[in-house]
């Protein structure tokens, strides 16, 4: 699994699979940062979202990377969702300045960034990884 796992990197773009009301994949292409020590890919997410709906009745979601082609990564794991953000010094949104930081490094005004964050009705999508499989990785 280790060796699929690094295919994450730190930080970068995947797809999200999360399930329908009917069964079917709904995909969602996102950025991500990713926590190595923890196994936890982070993704900041809007509370109205279909994803976010499809997690909240059942939090099974599927990862993926694909960095170049025949080589990439899946991971599956439970989703765990943060409450909305209500405030802008809230802990919800210290933990998005936190995956923006991973994935872009400083904003130029976090001020307006966490204000953003709370008109937008964002939270954290953390999926532990428990099981990973893919392709064209050695190890």
């Amino acid at each position: 699994m280790d060796a699929f796992l690094n295919l994450l990197g730190d930080r970068g773009q995947g797809t999200l699979a999360t399930l329908k009301k009917d069964g079917r994949p709904q995909l969602s292409v996102v950025s991500y940062a990713y926590d190595k020590a923890e196994r936890v890919i982070r993704v900041s997410i809007t509370a109205d979202r279909a994803k976010t709906r499809n997690l909240r009745r059942d939090p099974r979601a599927t990862f993926m990377v694909h960095p170049e082609p025949y080589r990439f990564g899946v991971f599956d794991g439970d989703a765990e969702l943060t409450e909305v953000a209500g405030a802008p010094d809230d802990a919800v949104v210290d933990e998005l300045v936190e995956v923006y930081r991973a994935i872009a490094g400083e904003h130029p005004d976090w001020d307006e960034y966490r204000a953003a964050m709370v008109a937008d009705r964002r939270l954290v999508l953390r999926i532990r990884v428990t099981h990973a499989y893919g392709m064209g990785v050695a190890g």
